[in-house]
């Protein structure tokens, strides 16, 4: 059976995924996580995109791309990032063979039924994904997300963010934004605390 064949269009937001192989945590230790942040800004040099944001974890990684007119598409992106990521772990580590355990996975923002809410949604569930795993006690403590480009104007994530108009539509500033934007925490909180 064919695989489906993926939407590559321009001015979409995509949440995209993939796993390392067998689920194995080959980007631990951390020394690979910086390695993927490396190669992400690389291709934020090659390419033209947006990223909105990034979770790096030591069997998968997270990125909401926003895709651009005249920019390169979600499926030239990721295998690049994917590709060079495979390469240079193999090279380290003195490896051959696939490093991925499928082809990447994506859902794109505009196409739910309220995108507003789907994507700053999205950003504290995946702020929350070390949380979930114990590495942390605070999303804003772990050093390979990025939802504190979210939280603190002064703050430099380690690969450039552009906040989705999304975030920006909180508010006319930035703390403005933030404050409506801490609801979405607090409510991300309530809803996960049911399940633990």
């Amino acid at each position: 059976m064919p695989r489906p064949q993926r939407t590559c269009l321009p001015n979409l937001t995509y949440h995209v995924f993939s796993r390392c192989i067998e689920l194995q945590a080959k980007m631990k230790p951390d020394f690979f996580k910086d390695i993927m942040l490396n190669i992400t800004a690389r291709s934020l040099e090659k390419y033209n995109f947006e990223l909105i944001s990034y979770q790096i974890m030591d069997n998968h990684f997270h990125f909401v791309i926003k895709t651009v007119e005249d920019g390169a598409s979600i499926s030239r992106i990721m295998q690049y990032i994917k590709a060079r990521f495979a390469e240079a772990y193999n090279r380290k580590t003195n490896r051959i063979g696939a490093f991925w355990s499928e082809r990447f996975k994506d859902q794109i923002v505009e196409y739910s039924d309220n995108p507003t809410l789907y994507l700053l949604w999205l950003l504290w569930y995946l702020a929350f994904n070390p949380v979930r795993k114990q590495f942390v006690r605070d999303p804003r403590e772990y050093d390979y997300g990025c939802i504190k480009a979210y939280l603190d104007e002064s703050y430099t994530p380690k690969v450039k963010i552009t906040h989705h108009p999304c975030f920006l539509s909180l508010g006319s500033t930035f703390s403005e934004r933030v404050k409506k934007f801490l609801y979405f925490e607090d409510a991300y909180r309530k809803r996960w605390s049911i399940y633990v």
